[in-house]
């Protein structure tokens, strides 16, 4: 080896010591007034929650290191998660960090990708999660009261949290020890509902923050809606928009930790979707206005499974109309618009982090924000108005769409507008195939028995809470009644409840909803002479998780219950003698396992009968896709495959008919009613079923059917790619792809339509549709305007067909001129196998 290449060798050495040194050294995260610093270095971060119970480890199929790869291919640094203290610590002192709940090996997967991760301790989550993700056990301590200034509370807290943070030390995930773990909060949403605790409140806040910087984890806290944050914490804002937000110091930076890229769904309510033009313009605002740190609430939502839903009424799905959708998969357009997104405000990173925003005004409506700092210079025009504008800056033209952001990373050239869903940002129409159910085995039932048949089962005088009595251990509760009659005459029962869902079993039942929980109930019944027997079943779909004191709401059956003679004689029953049994007698029995001896099998299966559990076996569909179950056919229940539950079903829970458009107008404010669409139809039909629980033959599905339903007509359900869509007119700017670091070098290359095959397996089978000049509709129903190129088809035919991905250059120069100087467009459908 010559001398010249043993010195480069040798200081290739040193320099890889050095790193290793600085690895396992770690690295200092701080902050100022702009920004996260990491290693001295202010950070743009683009961050994406993901909810590690929401999702399976999978090993085998991959479902968390798939997300996290998705994840940062969409241009994701950091994954923001809470810790649900529920599900870590289910009973007092005995934790559980295995499974779905393997906090550390979601982490480390995330580091494995290259990803940062904010850590949301809370312990108080909300997240639509049972009980708000507090364990069910604090309620039962001696004088605790959550949320504020309590020692008992305190003492848990703080036992909790120190119990993370010294995992996460242990396992050396901060990155004040190498590991990923760059950001930590404290409490959540506090600000919210603190004016309801009073002057405890302020002095609880100051302890939480006080209680987190001892634990030293060596990275910021951070507290979200919390105006009042002291310091060091930083104080964050969660909404639709954050923009016009601003910390309470000037010291810390302006950090958006939720930014809600839809919203939940309730059974019983219409399917939310928020547009990705909007979802855009909000995130290019914040960017536009000296925002640094951006998260997604959600970037993948995952599913409910078992009993975790809160609400109540929140569905098993938690879909959130993410850019992974409840499966994993892309949601397009609004995964590659937002990738794109991210690379066009990374290419501003260096003049965003050099100086503060200087904004100006170029009309109504109109803003315009530079990032100059030597030779790097950045703008942001804002159309915040709804219609479209043209604007003067810096001595050039430039069309504003409205309710759009035009982001220039070299202060002259439009590299990325909000409301040009974009080239890579191809629209996926996704489609359920259904399969019926194949196993060696039919269907076998038992009855679950009405009223008290368990040994544990106790009585007390009056009407007793749901929440106190069955300690969330099940959904259910029976309250029975013993009532003599002199000459059975024909009565009615009048009975009111905190719900969620209550049946009567003399006759009938009744439900509430997620606006009102409440149950009210008139049921005419028939009293024998002598003995008669009251067996009401009170059922709760998910504790409530937000509001001030939401611990204290109670359920189940408050009374009064009266019963009211045809005599015109009112007896009050409320304070009478009741007979409690907590669960189901199937759950006390293991039925959910399938293992029990007690299965019948008889070709006369009970359907559209409440209170029966089902049971069959079945093979695993073909495939290595999702799957979900499609439940049509049933009312209402819990269903379990392997002995794991996938979550309640309610597809009989039905949305109203009305508050739903066709299309959604993306311009001006989006709130949680805007956009829906499903109205008049199910909340939801289709229950995830992760592969990972599933053997190729011989699994057990077991339902617990609540209402009454015929299991025979539920089905798998996997779903395919219906159709692959783009749309690219002339006025579109280059591809961000295009543009290099060296924006001086930058050449433009015009707008580029690109389709790419959302699995990798597949390839462009067919084009159903192409035209370039004025194509109207929209996927799946294109058609010709009166401007048409007649290449087009077999244009796009040759470049794409064959292949997994394609790009076509819009302009006459590809197509041909079809029409003068009329403003044209490229649409394409195609498919993909």
């Amino acid at each position: 080896m010559k001398r010249r290449e043993i010195l480069a060798a040798a200081a290739c050495f040193v320099v890889a010591v050095a790193a290793a040194a600085t690895t396992a050294l770690g690295a200092n995260v701080s902050y100022d007034h702009r920004a996260l610093v990491i290693d001295g270095k202010r950070r743009v971060l683009i961050s994406g929650s993901i909810h590690y119970p929401r999702s399976t480890p999978d090993v085998t199929n991959l479902m968390w290191p798939d997300l996290l790869q998705k994840s940062k291919d969409g241009g994701v640094d950091v994954i923001e998660t809470y810790v649900f203290w529920s599900g870590h610590e289910p009973v007092q002192n005995q934790y559980n960090f295995e499974g779905r709940y393997d906090l550390v090996q979601f982490i480390k997967l995330a580091a494995k990708a290259g990803l940062y991760v904010h850590l949301r301790i809370g312990p108080y989550v909300c997240a639509e999660w049972n009980y708000g993700g507090f364990p069910l056990w604090l309620h039962f301590i001696p004088g605790i009261q959550l949320r504020t200034d309590n020692e008992p509370y305190k003492a848990e807290m703080k036992r909790f949290t120190a119990k993370i943070v010294d995992l996460m030390k242990k396992e050396k995930l901060y990155a004040s020890q190498g590991g990923p773990i760059i950001l930590s909060q404290i409490e959540n949403e506090y600000g919210n509902v603190d004016s309801a605790y009073g002057p405890a409140a302020k002095t609880y806040i100051n302890w939480a923050a006080k209680m987190a910087v001892s634990l030293n984890t060596g990275v910021p806290w951070v507290m979200c809606q919390q105006k009042d944050a002291p310091d060091p914490i930083i104080n964050t804002c969660n909404g639709f928009y954050c923009d016009q937000f601003t910390p309470n110091s000037n010291n810390k930076p302006k950090m958006w930790t939720e930014n809600w890229s839809g919203w939940f769904l309730s059974f019983g309510g219409a399917v939310p979707y928020r547009p990705v033009e909007d979802l855009a313009f909000a995130v290019g605002r914040f960017f536009q206005l000296g925002g640094t740190f951006q998260n997604y609430y959600m970037y993948h939502g995952g599913t409910n499974f078992g009993r975790t839903s809160g609400g109540p009424f929140i569905s098993t799905s938690y879909d959130y109309d993410a850019p992974l959708d409840e499966y994993g998969q892309l949601r397009q357009p609004k995964w590659g618009h937002l990738k794109d997104l991210h690379k066009a405000i990374k290419l501003c990173e260096d003049a965003l982090l050099a100086t503060d925003p200087a904004t100006t005004s170029l009309g109504s409506n109109v803003e315009a924000t530079t990032y100059k700092s030597g030779s790097v210079c950045a703008a942001f025009l804002a159309n915040t108005g709804t219609s479209d504008k043209t604007v003067t800056f810096s001595g050039n033209s430039y069309k504003l769409p409205a309710w759009s952001v035009s982001i220039l990373p070299d202060c002259k050239t439009v590299a990325f507008n909000t409301a040009k869903v974009w080239i890579n940002a191809v629209t996926v129409v996704p489609s359920f195939t259904r399969e019926a159910i194949d196993g060696d085995s039919d269907w076998s039932w038992i009855d679950e028995p009405v009223g008290i048949t368990k040994d544990d089962a106790f009585t007390k005088p009056g009407l007793q809470d749901q929440i106190n009595t069955t300690s969330d251990q099940s959904d259910y509760l029976w309250y029975s009644l013993s009532i003599n009659s002199e000459d059975g005459a024909g009565s009615q029962i009048d009975v009111e409840s905190l719900g969620h869902v209550l049946h009567t079993f003399v006759n009938g039942s009744a439900t509430g909803n997620s606006n009102n929980a409440k149950v009210s109930e008139d049921v005419p019944v028939t009293l024998v002479a002598g003995k008669n027997t009251i067996d009401l079943l009170s059922v709760t779909v998910g504790l409530q998780n937000y509001g001030a004191f939401f611990d204290l709401k109670g359920a189940g059956i408050t009374g009064p219950v009266v019963l009211k003679l045809k005599n015109g004689s009112a007896i009050d029953l409320s304070s009478q003698k009741w007979t409690y049994q907590v669960g189901l007698k199937g759950e006390g029995l293991g039925l959910s396992s399938g293992d029990s001896a007690q299965w019948v099998s008889q070709s006369s299966l009970p359907t559209m009968k409440p209170l029966v559990w089902y049971k069959r076996s079945f093979n695993t569909p073909g495939g290595d896709g999702p799957l979900a179950i499609d439940f049509t056919g049933m009312g209402k229940g819990e269903a379990w495959v392997n002995g794991q539950s996938i979550g309640r079903y309610w597809p009989t829970n039905i949305a109203p008919s009305s508050g739903c458009t066709d299309s959604c107008d993306y311009r001006g404010s989006y709130g949680a009613n805007k956009c829906l669409k499903n109205c008049g139809k199910p909340s939801q039909t289709l229950y995830h079923v992760p592969r990972s629980w599933l053997k190729s033959t011989g699994n057990t599905l077991v339902l617990f059917e609540e209402n009454g339903g015929d299991p025979t007509k539920i089905a798998f359900a996997t779903p395919q790619v219906g159709s692959l869509c783009a749309q690219v007119s002339e006025t579109h700017p280059s591809p961000v792809h295009k543009w290099s670091s060296d924006l001086r070098a930058q050449t433009k290359s015009g707008p580029v339509l690109s389709l790419s095959c959302p699995h990798p397996n597949q390839v462009i089978s067919s084009i159903k549709y192409a035209s370039y000049g004025t194509p109207q509709g929209t996927c799946g129903s294109f058609n010709n305007g009166q401007c048409h190129s007649q290449n087009t088809l077999s244009i796009v035919q040759k470049a794409c067909i064959g292949s997994k991905n394609c790009s076509i250059k819009v302009s006459n120069s590809t197509f041909g001129e079809p029409c003068g100087l009329v403003r044209k467009s490229l649409a394409v459908e195609a498919s993909c196998t």
